[in-house]
């Protein structure tokens, strides 16, 4: 039997072959079970079954050996024993594959806007409380009414300053805006770009019909985002991988009931997405979850423990694959009997049984029958797939990523004109008039100081002028009333009235003696 047929994913075998309904795939699905059971090979299984069908896979890697997908199998001597069992051909094959990577390392790299992300999300990433998260809404709201585009971080801090430096002008249109808040918003801002997050924010972004390809054979990609090094980040990660689900749930159109999936999603270490969430976001993730399916996506959620998703959404998820559990300690029994009481009863067997003794490579299964409604619960066996299990070597990662359809389009980023450019050009005008306008202050200053300065000088000249006049009138007054200076004055006029007479004389004897000689 081959992995896939006409209108069915083979699955494994039970007492009967348990096989997944195309048509009903988008109906969601859960895969869980404890660390070692099995979880990974299941995985890998439905997604190449999927890509064999025609249907495109997105899935993150956490572990780092889900790059094998996209290389043939072979040489594993489980593998080799399960299909024997099973009565299928060996025919080892990879899947069509592009490999992604938020850090641009083991591939190309994810890029979204901030704008993108939206408030929301970014209140989530950033860990901000509900006063923060509405300053950030302040923020966005602020930058759509100036037309000012919101791509990286340094756009985001950017309208935070802006935002903060004009609290007071914008506080009766949008509401108050705390300089406490915007350092909080800041100091998250510097903390996400430690952990790599600002080499996620920017231009190229993603386009999401790169996630949607088929191969010249009909293939579906498998799209791997190397996630180890962004699981050391986990909000970072959750937050990434719920924007991507809402991104395909606003972008792509209603298509009602298909004969398969557009896409299929699979959501590993899904209990992230929840831990300490809150319930705005919860509803969020249970409305897209609900809503997507009409949009032709499936979700798998992929966790250890099922009692890790919330009712609301654990509902939703129709097709089902339940690995072993451990009960080592009270939370562990009540996972065994929720994960028990979720499927339909089998009287073969104990569910709640079966989910300890179940050993690796083997699952209770229970899928969407022709009408919709879920199978009674499979002891199943679960088959292998054809491509290998553990990672691509090097050598293969560069061969692939060169002969990717997506190759050249996102490996570079670019800067265009946004929020950043716009505010600090504005904010260098505002700065070069302060500048101007602080000259033009200092010059008339200048020239004030000067004009006193003046001013001074032409009344101190003034006023020496006036004192020299009256010393000079002071002196003649007293000359004039010095009976010496009366009598030495009048003597001296004597004597000039006589030196001028016989000095007079003189010279006309000089003259005239001078003629009578000649």
């Amino acid at each position: 039997m081959g992995m896939a047929v006409a209108e069915t994913l083979f699955i494994g075998k039970g007492d009967q072959d348990v096989l997944l309904r195309l048509k009903y795939s988008n109906r969601h699905g859960l895969i869980a079970g404890a660390t070692g059971t099995g979880k990974t090979v299941t995985l890998q299984t439905l997604a190449q079954g999927f890509s064999q069908a025609g249907v495109p896979v997105f899935v993150a890697d956490v572990k780092g050996d889900l790059s094998g997908i996209a290389v043939p199998g072979g040489n594993n001597p489980r593998v080799a024993e399960r299909l024997k069992e099973f009565g299928i051909e060996e025919n080892f094959v990879g899947c069509p594959a592009t490999f992604w990577d938020v850090f641009g390392k083991l591939g190309h790299p994810v890029r979204a806007t901030v704008s993108e992300m939206g408030p929301l999300l970014l209140s989530r990433m950033l860990d901000l409380n509900e006063t923060q998260e509405g300053v950030l809404n302040i923020a966005f709201k602020i930058a759509d009414d100036q037309g000012l585009l919101l791509l990286d971080l340094k756009d985001l801090r950017s309208i935070l300053q802006f935002v903060l430096d004009n609290a007071k002008e914008i506080q009766g249109t949008y509401g108050n805006v705390s300089g406490a808040s915007v350092g909080a918003i800041q100091r998250q801002l510097l903390v996400l770009e430690q952990q790599g997050g600002d080499g996620f924010f920017g231009e190229p972004a993603l386009e999401l019909r790169d996630l949607l390809k088929v191969d010249p054979d009909g293939q579906g990609y498998v799209n791997v985002l190397a996630a180890q090094e962004l699981m050391q980040s986990p909000r970072l990660y959750a937050t990434f991988l719920l924007w991507l689900l809402s991104e395909l749930f606003e972008e792509l159109p209603e298509v009602g009931d298909l004969p398969q999936p557009k896409l299929v999603f699979f959501f590993d270490e899904a209990h992230l997405l929840f831990t300490n969430a809150p319930d705005s976001l919860v509803e969020k993730v249970e409305q897209v979850v609900r809503l997507i399916r009409s949009k032709g996506v499936g979700v798998y959620f992929v966790t250890q423990n099922p009692i890790d998703i919330p009712d609301t959404v654990l509902g939703q998820l129709g097709n089902r694959v339940q690995h072993a559990l451990r009960a080592f300690t009270p939370r562990d029994q009540k996972a065994v009997r929720a994960a028990a009481e979720t499927f339909r009863v089998n009287p073969n067997f104990k569910t709640d049984t079966a989910i300890l003794e179940l050993v690796t490579g083997e699952a209770l299964v229970s899928v969407l029958d022709e009408k919709g409604a879920p199978t009674v619960v499979e002891r199943t066996k679960v088959a292998p797939p054809f491509c290998r299990l553990g990672p691509v070597t090097e050598e293969e990662r560069t061969y692939i990523l060169s002969s990717s359809p997506v190759r050249g389009k996102y490996d570079e980023p670019h800067d265009p004109e946004s929020a950043f450019e716009i505010l600090q050009a504005k904010t260098a005008k505002v700065a070069e008039a302060a500048e101007q306008a602080e000259i033009e202050k200092e010059l008339l200053k200048q020239a004030k100081e000067e004009e006193k300065l003046e001013r001074q000088r032409l009344r101190d000249q003034i006023a020496a002028q006036k004192e020299a006049d009256r010393q000079e009138r002071l002196a003649r007054q007293r000359a004039a009333n010095d009976p010496m200076n009366q009598i030495l004055t009048g003597a001296l006029k004597s004597v000039t009235r006589s030196a001028s007479s016989q000095i007079g004389r003189q010279l006309v004897r000089g003259l005239l003696g001078g003629l009578f000689r000649g």
